[in-house]
């Protein structure tokens, strides 16, 4: 493997994991703000974020993000360790945000190859003014409770007047993490944990804080403590691997009859106050033999004996693996699904009897089926991590808009393909930010109405057989039938009767391009752009939106999109010497009517009568001028098919089969020079002519 190539996937592999553990961090906050504070586990879950991306970045040579990555990450060192009282949650989660917000914008220049410019140096002095307000709100609590503190200390031999008794005398060799910084300033918080929790102590080097050489030997040497304390040895290992950067412990009990504060003087060179007896060597001798004796737990074995207790298949059942490789996956089983369909119904085979040739293509026909479905089930992801991803738009849009709304989120395990969840991220937080501007009320205007002073924004995503449906449902003012007509004639809109509108054709006006019913304009709406975007992103990939509402209970917009866009169960049809594909999911039946059953209305429309119902028709030949169709009814076939609670009528000339065809986007040349409204993509046939896919949402618009 090439230099060039294992950098390229360094990076994907550093892009990948810090979009997803700003994901994670986002998350937190928001959480913690909701609960009104941060809670212990919280704060730890952020500082091991930052730290994990402070040392990804500086791997990466991002030094911008590492810089105000070190900086959050020693915020939340502070408040784990000191667990500060008088602490700003308002402040903080802001500046936390902030600092989210410039890292996301850095990782998107990386993904653009674009130079990395932003400018943390303001932010990282406001994040450590507040942290050096933390410290002098903190130090100026310690002064005041020294008076109050039993205990006496000499250099840095410390004594504790505590009434608990000791159950041994500890040596111990801490050694931190490799590139953790500051090993003494880490050394030093250790040291002050841990004097709580002991009657004696003594560390070395001594002068960790005044002396900046400190740093080196600790990150050489470790840091050795000498202690006595009523703690079990267990809990002496607890302690030590729950503080943060420890990598390695070195603990070792040794005799409970030694003077500790012989020892220190022998140690530091220092004049015994009283009782100067220097210890013998034949004690050291007998007291290292102890120390030999005595079982040495490092953090490696401690880590080697969890991964033997836990099961085999914990670490390895699940692996990152390149969007790339699985669009070349799911590319080669279409063509596996292509490759079948021309050796089954190759024409070579007519008339033939072969028993045991279709008895294999049954069986190649299963085991392609379930590789398929496997595929399949591998790019699906869930759309939980869309729909958090809302939460911030919420919390933010509520902040600069004086609403209290609570956003609650049902189905976020339904899953569709990965392609799919990058086309609807954009529309869903249109459509979110006009739930929140549009939609929800302030909070008196709510209360007015009887309602509740908070409003609820709900997403909810389901399976509907081989479509997923996602609402977006709130409970604001809803939508004014009488406005949205009004506006739509100022603007030129209508093209029939505003009485012949029904309220489902008068909501979905509000999709039109241009159209806005808001009066001013603000930074989230009111320039007529963003509904008609959904609507486009949404039927790119074979999907259709609708809108329901009533007065002054809410609204909810309904998308329903396909699972998947790279194969589907298709209903092949020809007109003339041309084949056309239909998702098989659209089609509601097909019949071949009589003449006297078509009526022609004064526009020269045609329509059908089936039980009752009157349906327009469509002769596909005209609309994509083929020539040599059957121009006669009784000669082809009609197909009825439904969209969106729409049902029209197609003409074509005959049905070939049902099967699963494998979706290709047109050409790019095709797509150049012509463009074809009602296509979505083009397919291969079995007999190696090539079907081209209707789409049935934009038939059904464009021309009904």
């Amino acid at each position: 493997m090439s230099m060039e190539n294992t950098n390229d996937s360094m990076l994907d592999v550093f892009l990948f994991e810090t979009e997803q553990l700003i994901g994670q961090l986002e998350e937190c906050i928001l959480n913690s703000e909701r609960a009104g504070g941060y809670s212990e586990d919280s704060v730890h879950e952020i500082f091991r974020i930052m730290h994990t991306i402070k040392g990804s970045a500086s791997m990466m040579m991002y030094q911008n993000i590492a810089s105000l990555a070190h900086a959050m990450e020693d915020l939340f060192y502070y408040i784990r360790d000191e667990k500060p009282v008088d602490l700003s949650y308002i402040v903080l989660t802001d500046l936390i945000l902030e600092g989210i917000d410039y890292i996301k914008v850095e990782v998107e220049k990386i993904k653009n190859e674009d130079d990395l410019d932003g400018n943390f140096s303001e932010l990282i002095h406001r994040i450590e003014a507040y942290l050096n307000e933390l410290k002098d709100m903190t130090k100026l609590k310690t002064d005041c409770n020294t008076e109050n503190t039993e205990s006496s200390c000499e250099g840095n031999y410390y004594s504790n007047d505590a009434e608990e008794e000791s159950r041994g005398i500890y040596q111990s060799i801490i050694f931190f993490e490799e590139g953790c910084e500051m090993e003494n300033i880490r050394a030093f918080g250790l040291i002050h944990h841990l004097k709580p929790k002991v009657n004696e102590m003594f560390f070395l080097p001594e002068d960790i804080i005044e002396n900046d050489k400190c740093t080196e030997v600790i990150r050489k040497d470790g840091l050795q403590l000498y202690f006595k304390t009523w703690l079990e040895e267990a809990e002496v290992y607890e302690f030590f691997y729950q503080t943060a950067f420890v990598k390695m412990v070195e603990l070792n009990k040794i005799e409970d009859s030694i003077d500790l504060y012989k020892l220190y003087c022998q140690n530091t060179g220092k004049q015994e106050v009283s009782g100067n007896v220097n210890l013998t060597i034949e004690y050291e001798e007998a007291a290292k033999e102890e120390q030999d004796g005595k079982q040495t737990l490092r953090r490696e074995n401690k880590e080697r004996t969890d991964k033997e207790s836990r099961p085999a298949n914990v670490q390895q059942s699940i692996i990152s693996v390149n969007v790339a490789k699985l669009d070349k996956l799911m590319d080669l089983v279409g063509e596996m699904v292509i490759a079948e369909a021309m050796v089954v119904q190759n024409s070579d085979l007519k008339g033939l009897v072969l028993d045991n040739f279709y008895k294999a293509a049954r069986q190649l026909n299963k085991i392609t089926d379930e590789i398929q479905d496997t595929v399949m089930s591998i790019r699906m992801v869930p759309l939980a991590a869309t729909f958090h991803k809302m939460q911030r738009v919420v919390r933010d849009m509520c902040k600069k808009l004086g609403k209290e709304v609570t956003l609650s989120i049902q189905g976020e395990d339904t899953e569709v393909d990965k392609n799919i969840i990058e086309h609807i991220s954009d529309p869903l937080m249109h459509l979110v930010r006009n739930a929140l501007d549009h939609g929800i009320e302030l909070p008196e205007e709510r209360m007015a109405k009887g309602k509740e002073a908070a409003g609820t924004l709900t997403l909810e995503a389901k399976n509907a057989g081989s479509d997923v449906v996602v609402i977006v449902r709130d409970d604001g003012k809803g939508l004014s039938r009488e406005k949205i007509i009004g506006k739509a004639k100022e603007n030129g809109l209508l093209v029939k009767g505003e009485a012949e509108y029904t309220d489902k054709e008068v909501y979905g006006l509000i999709f039109l391009p241009g159209f806005s019913t808001k009066e001013k304009v603000s930074e989230f709406s009111g320039r007529g752009v963003g509904m008609d975007v959904v609507v486009k992103n949404i039927e790119v990939v074979g999907g259709s939106v609708s809108v329901d509402s009533s007065a002054d209970k809410g609204s909810a917009i309904t998308l329903k999109i396909p699972l998947t866009l790279a194969i589907i169960d298709g209903m092949n049809i020809k007109v003339g010497e041309a084949c056309y594909t239909l998702p098989t999911i659209s089609v509601k039946e097909f019949f071949r009517p009589m003449e006297k059953d078509i009526i022609t209305d004064p526009q020269g429309n045609e329509i059908i009568m089936v039980r009752g119902q009157c349906y327009p028709i469509l002769r596909l030949y005209e609309v994509f001028k083929v020539n040599n169709a059957h121009k006669s009814y009784e000669e082809g076939v009609i197909i009825m098919i439904e969209q969106e609670e729409k049902t029209v009528c197609i003409f074509a000339d005959e049905l070939l089969g049902q099967q699963q065809v494998v979706v290709k986007a047109l050409p790019e040349y095709i797509r150049r020079i012509r463009k074809i409204n009602g296509l979505s993509g083009c397919t291969l046939l079995g007999d190696g002519n090539i079907s081209l896919i209707l789409d049935i949402a934009g038939i059904v618009n464009n021309y009904f």
